[in-house]
């Protein structure tokens, strides 16, 4: 799943991200959020590593991120 937060602030993508997170949970998809905003690196990955997912974190642009979030194995 693909989320495009770019122009949201936070806690807005984060909490899309969290919600994504569990919506997907046990089926084994990637979420990819598209940001940004720079205190989602923090808001998310810290989201994230509590539900278990790991974090991928790419810069894409300037400034923009993609942040990857896997799911627990």
């Amino acid at each position: 799943m693909q989320l495009d937060v770019r122009g949201e602030i936070c806690p807005y993508p984060m909490m899309k991200a969290v919600e994504a997170m569990k919506k997907l949970e046990g089926k084994g998809e990637l979420v990819e959020v598209i940001t940004d905003h720079s205190p989602c690196l923090e808001t998310i990955p810290l989201q994230a590593t509590k539900l278990k997912w790991d974090v991928a974190i790419e810069e894409t642009g300037s400034p923009e991120w993609q942040i990857t979030l896997t799911p627990p194995q």
